[in-house]
């Protein structure tokens, strides 16, 4: 089975942090650049983060540069994404993708969500 599986979401207060992780079973992260998105209610999923495979080159949506990072472990097969200065506004269900590269055609593997509430 070659699958991504998220983790990490929850609910949290508007300012506060959560960390996200992506992590790959069956097969092994490290020549995939992986993406993050988002889809919230009402709205389109959008690309929030991308990260290159060696992890050289990232990018990031406008509405989260600055607060959020992402980064890999390739040893621990595991993409993640710090969020901090979380806003209602960041409320959605996070997914994690892999591909051969960010922005350069379509993803091969999806992760099922991890949901994200962001609410006082």
């Amino acid at each position: 089975q070659l699958q991504l599986v998220e983790s990490g979401g929850g609910l949290v207060q508007p300012g506060g942090s959560l960390r996200l992780s992506c992590a790959a079973s069956g097969f092994t992260l490290d020549y995939y650049a992986i993406g993050w998105f988002r889809q919230a209610p009402g709205k389109e999923r959008e690309e929030v983060s991308c990260i290159s495979s060696n992890g050289g080159s990232t990018n990031y949506v406008d509405s989260v540069k600055g607060r959020f990072t992402i980064s890999r472990d390739n040893a621990k097969n595991t993409v993640y994404l710090q969020m901090n200065s979380l806003e209602p506004e960041d409320t959605a269900v996070y997914y994690c993708a892999a591909g051969g590269g960010c922005h350069k055609g379509p993803y091969d593997y999806w992760g099922q969500g991890t949901q994200v509430t962001v609410s006082s």
